[in-house]
């Protein structure tokens, strides 16, 4: 047994790194409609960056209004008003609503991040 266990070790260590969640396409329509099917899986859904002063808080949101939160704020900030492509781990819950912790963010295909410069304040 004990020429055995280093083997059955190894063998577990490389079956749980294959053995990340698939992230599954999801509208914004679904997540809201259906949040608790969908809680703590991953997820690539997509719409319009928002944001909201106090509290600061960014989500996206679609034509319907169908919104979810995002985080990390200074990560997803940069894509205000612009139409992004999101993966992320959503979670849900009754006292916090509807969350997405970004993996990625990409802008949806003819839109340009404008990017803000130290010399775009000084006027240069």
């Amino acid at each position: 047994m004990r020429k055995l266990l280093p083997a059955m070790l190894l063998a577990g260590l490389l079956a749980g790194c294959g053995g990340q969640e698939k992230a599954s396409q999801v509208p914004l329509a679904m997540l809201v409609s259906s949040s608790a099917d969908y809680d703590d899986r991953q997820v690539i859904t997509s719409g319009v960056v928002r944001r909201f002063e106090d509290p600061l808080h960014y989500w996206i949101e679609d034509s319907a209004f169908n919104r979810v939160e995002i985080f990390p704020q200074q990560t997803i900030a940069p894509y205000l008003g612009k139409s992004v492509r999101v993966e992320g781990h959503f979670r849900y819950s009754d006292s916090e609503g509807r969350r997405l912790a970004l993996g990625d963010v990409e802008l949806v295909a003819g839109q340009v991040l404008s990017v803000k410069t130290a010399s775009d304040d000084n006027g240069d």
